[in-house]
Formats: structure tokens, C-alpha cells, sequence
């Protein structure tokens, strides 16, 4: 979805005070005003050697960066899996990679991560295990405060990705988050970083567009 003129003006203001908020909590953090400056920075953060995974990456697709990396690094990538059984074997595989690309759900402006999960394995490797986490974040996913990143994530990315991926949630049927416990609930894991203690593990990049769910 395209910014709009005023959208921009205030991206380019807000994008680098958020970048400070992020740094004070020792993530590694970037503003940039598009998708093509986005795409260029996130490859030179990826050294040519890395295995490369990802996971909840809708951001990251749209500038370009998943192809990228199929094309020029080792990829695990469990799209390609033949079987669910392959996919879950991937999906282990992919903690231990050398850069996670990943999107977030929302981000307040004193700089905490908010990301909700179904299955787990996205919110796991930004918990422990890859070497460096490589977030692509539009602003559009840039809250206020941390009560309003947490309903983001729960009221717009959830229904949003349940209709994405046509699974049978209340969410799904009208938008709203109903705190259910369906068998196909994608909020089963719900995980706030408010601070890396390993400093600049977690690599984010604020794009001035608006990306992802």
C-alpha cells in the first residue's frame, strides 16, 4: 500500500527518533525512506556465507529481499518442502541459521517489539538462536505506546493474516479478535522484546511505505 504525501512527511520525521528509541535497547536500527533503499541495505547486512531463513516475512517479500536471497545465498526455506514432516524438519533447521529475515507486528515509539505467533518458530528464532534477526518494518506497524502495539498485533495483523491464510478463526469471519481458542488460533504465542542482550543481534529496518499486514 502506497504512503500517501503526508504519510511520507511524517515517516521521515518519526522514522529516525523510533530508530533512537530501538538503539537505546540494543537493537541495530535504520531508517530508510523506501523499499529500494530497504532492499539495498538489508543485502549488506547479510554476509555472502550466511545460511539464510525466514518466517513471517510478507515485508520482506515486497521489497525484494526473499528473492534476493534465493538467488545469491544458502537458503532454508520451507516453502520447498515436500512434506508436512519436512516442513517442521525445516522449520528446526531454520533456529540455527546464520540470519533469520523476519517482519514484525508492531513497535512502540520507546521501542518495543511486539510479534504474535501460531506455530511458534518465527517468535523462537527472534528468542534464541540465529545469529543475527534481520526485521523489515514498515512504519505503518509503528504504535503510540505498547498497549496500542499489542492491540495492533491481537485487533489488525492477526485478522489480517487469518484471512491470508484462509483458516477458520472468528477472526477470520469479521475481523475481530475474539481471544479464542480455536484449533487453528494464530495468537498462540504472544512476544514483547523490549531489549537484546546480545547488542545489534536483532538488525531492524524502518521502511518509510507501509509494508506487511
Amino acid at each position: 500500500m502506497e504512503r500517501t504525501a503526508f504519510e511520507e512527511i511524517r515517516y521521515d520525521l518519526a522514522g529516525p527518533k523510533i530508530c533512537e528509541a530501538l538503539r537505546k535497547r540494543n537493537f541495530e536500527a535504520y531508517y530508510v525512506k523506501d523499499k529500494y533503499e530497504a532492499l539495498a541495505l538489508a543485502d549488506s547486512l547479510i554476509p555472502e556465507n550466511d545460511v539464510v531463513s525466514f518466517g513471517g516475512a510478507m515485508s520482506a517479500e515486497q521489497i525484494g529481499l526473499i528473492d534476493r536471497v534465493k538467488k545469491t545465498r544458502k537458503v532454508i526455506d520451507r516453502g520447498a518442502a515436500k512434506s508436512s514432516e519436512e516442513r517442521n524438519e525445516m522449520m528446526r533447521n531454520a533456529l540455527l541459521c546464520d540470519t533469520y529475515i523476519m517482519g514484525c507486528n508492531a513497535i512502540s515509539a520507546d521501542g518495543t517489539l511486539v510479534n504474535i505467533d501460531g506455530n511458534g518458530n518465527r517468535v523462537a528464532a527472534l528468542a534464541f538462536g540465529p545469529k543475527s534477526i534481520l526485521m523489515i518494518v514498515g512504519m505503518n506497524k509503528i504504535c503510540p505506546d505498547l498497549a496500542t502495539a499489542r492491540a495492533r498485533a491481537r485487533n489488525i495483523a492477526a485478522p489480517t493474516n487469518s484471512q491470508r491464510f484462509d483458516i477458520k478463526t472468528p477472526c477470520k469471519a469479521d475481523g475481530l479478535c475474539h481471544d479464542c481458542l480455536s484449533p487453528d488460533c494464530i495468537c498462540n504465542m504472544i512476544i514483547e522484546t523490549r531489549h537484546s542482550r546480545v547488542p545489534e543481534r536483532i538488525k531492524i529496518i524502518l521502511v518509510g511505505e507501509n509494508l506487511g499486514m
